[in-house]
């Protein structure tokens, strides 16, 4: 069984400024102030960042590290038709549930992913393999598969796997 490659690069042009939308933040060092999720930042202009040239002299260095893995596309483009909470605000909610699974959903596949670089057992390879065709995540998804995804069982069972793996390589004292 082989690891279904995935293209986990954000294209933003293909995105409705999702994490400019959806995501939370608290001012501070990484950001220049307060942000409720699903509040557009006050940056947010209708096609783009005002201030994207300068984020990190202006206090928002925690944007440019910020990735999505691709989810913001997928969601916008696959699961929303190209629809968008800017030209329908009924959207914006559903938009960030869905923006929510599908992050999870890639961040675990990227996870079992990484996880083939370290030393495991042939059972345990065997098992994230397992985990990862079970995550289905080169598969079309819907709302209802994200929806599905985040309050089912897939998800603690990856948790649980890597908790596994890292109490196992802690190193002794």
């Amino acid at each position: 069984m082989q690891d279904t490659k995935i293209d986990f690069s954000p294209k933003c042009d293909a995105c409705a400024a999702l994490c400019c939308v959806m995501l939370p933040f608290d001012g501070g060092e990484d950001f220049g102030f307060d942000k409720a999720g699903g509040v557009a930042c006050k940056h947010l202009k209708a096609h783009a960042c005002s201030i994207h040239a300068d984020l990190e002299k202006r206090g928002f260095a925690g944007c440019l590290r910020y990735d999505c893995l691709g989810a913001g596309q997928r969601v916008v483009q696959e699961v929303f038709a190209g629809q968008s909470w800017r030209s329908d605000p009924s959207l914006t909610e559903p938009m960030e549930q869905a923006f929510r699974a599908m992050r999870r959903l890639h961040e675990d596949h990227a996870l079992l992913d990484a996880a083939a670089r370290l030393p495991l057992t042939g059972d345990e390879n065997a098992q994230r393999l397992r985990l990862l065709a079970d995550l289905d995540v080169a598969d079309r998804q819907t709302q209802a598969s994200l929806s599905a995804y985040e309050t089912g069982p897939k998800p603690r069972a990856v948790r649980d796997f890597l908790a596994q793996l890292k109490a196992r390589l802690r190193p002794r004292r």
